[in-house]
């Protein structure tokens, strides 16, 4: 088996005032610790046991529930942390931008998109800007610990971007207000790593 717990690439204070220390302390060690461990425990002595995730997750839907429900959780948790920075917000560049541009019309008509999907996904979820098999750029989301590598979706493709909007995310500091959370995350991306997700889904 070669899946690691990751370690922040911050501390846990790091992204105040727009996420609290309390939150993400517990949301990495509690909430993420919880899905890797099930995860693995889940896999173990199975033949899933020596696959990677993209293999795991396209075959899903012939998995258990709790490789479904915790693999995703490990997963998506692993992408969240990397696209969120001390020293984010701002606005994508180069070919990144130029690809927003060009499938969403503009900027701030992608995030128009992306806010409505986070917003408007009942219960809980995720929000992903995805490159789809033509390469074009995608905003969807998933419910659960669900994401758009899984065959049980009917939209598909490589998540660079994603937002956590289940309520351990957001309510410490939120409350029931989901939309505020949404719009303090835009100045928490990471737009470099957003952009190397990218050029790697290429």
């Amino acid at each position: 088996m070669n899946f690691e717990f990751p370690a922040l690439p911050y501390a846990y204070d790091a992204l105040e005032p727009h996420i609290d220390k309390m939150t993400m302390e517990i949301h990495h060690t509690k909430h993420h610790r919880a899905y890797f461990d099930k995860f693995i425990a889940a896999i173990k002595g199975t033949d899933l046991e020596n696959k990677g995730l993209d293999e795991i997750f396209a075959g899903v839907s012939k998995a258990s529930v709790a490789v479904r429900n915790n693999g995703g959780g490990f997963y998506n948790h692993n992408l969240f942390w990397e696209v969120l920075s001390p020293n984010g917000g701002g606005a994508p560049s180069g070919k990144l931008a130029d690809a927003i541009n060009s499938n969403f019309g503009s900027l701030d008509d992608f995030k128009a998109r992306f806010n409505d999907a986070a917003a408007n996904r009942f219960g809980s979820g995720w929000a992903w800007l995805i490159v789809k098999a033509d390469k074009s750029l995608a905003v969807t989301s998933t419910p659960n610990q669900d994401n758009p590598l899984m065959d049980v979706n009917d939209v598909h493709g490589r998540p660079i971007l994603g937002l956590d909007v289940w309520e351990h995310a957001y309510y410490l500091k939120y409350q029931n207000r989901r939309p505020d959370y949404i719009g303090a995350f835009w100045n928490l991306i990471n737009w470099e790593k957003v952009a190397e997700n990218y050029e790697k889904a290429l």
